[in-house]
């Protein structure tokens, strides 16, 4: 059994539905990345398992007990959230608001502990941000403040962090910045991390196990080498294109060959005039 589970669920807001009896089980110590077109359910999906969000059938399962039973701040000491947007306090510092981390471990006779600031320093050590504590978080940069969310997730201490399009309005570099930290905390810490993910690149170069989503279901599951085709790809965002080894990582690259929702097959190309031509020969050496 894996700590956190999806069994038979429904989920949707007021009458909408957008998930019908979901399954999923979030593979224990794995980086796995949720995919998909826009509407599609990903972020519906993370608010359920981060328990912001109650299936109207089937549950969420944490630990072995639905994670409804829970009180919300035992929930927060075992999972970590990390929401689309953030939004900082006005005149909050870099260290003050990573402290905010430590609220789930906070008593009503005991506020503050030397072990509390221990883990707020660790965190920033462990995110980069150390030489920012003393800066208001509304002075950085968008990759700077990114990271002090991080940094306040690591600070709750869960080994489950979940991540809302964490590299959204990001540049590149900013973004590969961030999933390396990703990479580091999941592979060096221990930490089981669950991101929605854009990039369908980024996904299958970061992650440990991709879920493809189309239509509030789950289409596809597993590692990158074994989802990521140029039939899946169609499928599920009807972008015909190409699937690679990418020549740095050996990771699946996808490289469109015709623009969405077009006949073009995937032994096709689009040259931007509209027509279609053969794919080249591969050169023999």
């Amino acid at each position: 059994m894996t700590r956190l589970q999806v069994r038979d669920a429904s989920l949707g807001y007021d009458r909408r539905l957008i998930s019908e009896h979901l399954d999923l089980d979030v593979p224990d110590g794995a980086f796995t990345v949720v995919v998909g077109p826009n509407a599609c359910g990903k972020s519906t999906l993370l608010r359920a398992l981060a328990r912001l969000l109650r299936p109207s059938a089937g549950s969420v399962v944490l630990d072995g007990r639905d994670i409804h039973s829970y009180r919300a701040k035992e929930v927060a000491r075992r999972l970590g959230l990390l929401p689309q947007s953030s939004v900082a306090p006005d005149g909050i510092t870099v260290e003050e608001l990573v402290a905010r981390g430590r609220h789930p471990h906070q008593r009503l006779l005991q506020q503050w502990t030397t072990q509390d600031e221990e883990v707020v320093q660790e965190a920033m050590a462990a995110t980069g941000v150390t030489a920012l504590a003393g800066r208001l978080v509304d002075e950085l940069s968008g990759g700077q403040r990114q990271r002090v969310w991080v940094a306040m997730a690591l600070a709750q201490e869960t080994d489950l962090l979940l991540l809302d399009e964490p590299t959204t309005f990001l540049d590149v570099a900013h973004q590969i910045e961030l999933l390396e930290l990703f990479r580091h905390l999941n592979v060096d810490r221990g930490r089981t991390l669950v991101a929605v993910l854009h990039d369908l690149n980024h996904a299958c170069r970061y992650a440990d196990h991709i879920v493809a989503m189309a239509d509030g279901r789950v289409v596809a599951q597993g590692s990158p080498a074994d989802v990521v085709t140029a039939e899946l790809v169609h499928e599920v965002f009807g972008l015909p294109a190409h699937v690679f080894a990418d020549p740095v990582a050996g990771t699946p690259l996808v490289v469109p060959s015709g623009p969405p929702g077009s006949a073009f097959g995937p032994d096709r190309r689009y040259d931007g005039a509209r027509r279609a031509e053969p794919a080249p020969e591969p050169a023999v050496v």
